[in-house]
């Protein structure tokens, strides 16, 4: 990629209205307090909107009725998202080109697709199947008889285990398991646990990104589904049998027991813990650090452990800190 564009270029590149001159130099992309002359930002937060006034941006990524300002403004109808594909532009990303290192094991059974890079002291197992365009970096390991679609990318030490299936456009980020055992023990007459097999796969649909130390078990019975274009952060773990519908966000730490049902286009915030055998509804928002221990019906916001409508635990939480207040007047009287 080149290392500047005319502001003129970015704007066609970005499908964006420009009011400004286009012929300013761009270097690249900054936060909006950072930003210093030749960089672009943005403005999507109305809390950030005097501090496009004041910005040394060159160029600012705006809403479409977002008020004139000193600087060039780039004019969308998602400011944030188009300030994503700016940071494409401009950001010069590692190329990785096909081959196998001398140090990397492929199983002979295995079928990898054309144009593959495997890195050093990457394994593929019996069987596996890899489609196109792949990248497997340093130490990843793929199971016997994982089947994966083309452009599959899994940074260092992520692993595949016996058996999953995964679409096209995946990325696996450091440290990632996908289909590790589910916990899943049953108690013997004389009090011992006795492991569960989990026979069953884990399957991530086309577009799925897991980050990094994040876990995906594998089912008992059956499978456990991640639906497509769906994203795990950091930390995550879903339990076996689980299933996660498509564009639904996974935020740090959250955990989600076996069994349970997550719909399409949730927003799981930080910690939120989900009990099994329990269905969330499709576009549910769930607040950072809730527990939700029965079904949340679709659309609903709910926060608080166990988990209730938003807008009655705020008023609850501002309760709570009067009850001391509230105990003295009620031992007063």
């Amino acid at each position: 990629m080149p290392k500047s564009l005319l502001l003129g270029e970015v704007a066609t590149a970005l499908g964006a209205r420009l009011h400004g001159n286009p012929e300013i130099i761009v270097t690249g992309v900054a936060g909006i307090e950072e930003a210093c002359e030749g960089q672009i930002t943005f403005v999507s937060n109305p809390k950030y909107t005097p501090l496009a006034r004041t910005t040394r941006a060159s160029a600012v990524i705006v809403a479409e009725d977002f008020p004139e300002v000193a600087a060039a403004t780039l004019r969308t109808k998602n400011s944030y998202l188009t300030f994503a594909r700016a940071l494409e532009l401009f950001y010069d990303a590692p190329h990785y080109a096909p081959g196998i290192h001398p140090t990397a094991v492929v199983d002979a059974s295995a079928k990898i697709g054309a144009n593959a890079h495997i890195g050093a002291y990457a394994v593929v197992g019996a069987y596996v199947e890899i489609g196109d365009d792949c990248i497997l970096l340093s130490h990843v390991v793929i199971y016997r008889g994982a089947k994966i679609g083309h452009r599959f990318l899994a940074h260092a030490h992520a692993v595949v285990r016996e058996f999953c299936r995964i679409g096209n456009n995946v990325i696996l980020q450091n440290g990632v398991v996908i289909g590790g055992d589910g916990f899943g023990f049953a108690k013997d007459d004389h009090g011992h646990w006795h492991k569960i097999p989990q026979t069953g796969p884990t399957v991530l649909g086309d577009n799925v990104e897991v980050q990094s130390n994040a876990t995906v078990d594998r089912a008992s019975v059956g499978e456990s589904r991640i639906g497509r274009g769906t994203k795990i952060d950091n930390l995550v773990q879903v339990g076996h049998g689980a299933i996660i519908g498509e564009d639904t966000l996974l935020c740090a730490q959250v955990g989600v027991a076996g069994s349970a049902e997550v719909g399409n286009n949730v927003i799981l915030a930080g910690q939120v813990g989900v009990v099994g055998h329990l269905k969330i509804g499709d576009g549910a928002i769930v607040t950072a650090q809730s527990g939700v221990g029965h079904d949340i019906d679709p659309g609903a916001l709910v926060s608080g452990s166990p988990a209730f409508d938003n807008k009655i635990w705020l008023r609850s939480v501002a309760l709570f800190q009067k009850l001391p207040e509230l105990a003295k007047k009620i031992r007063g009287q």
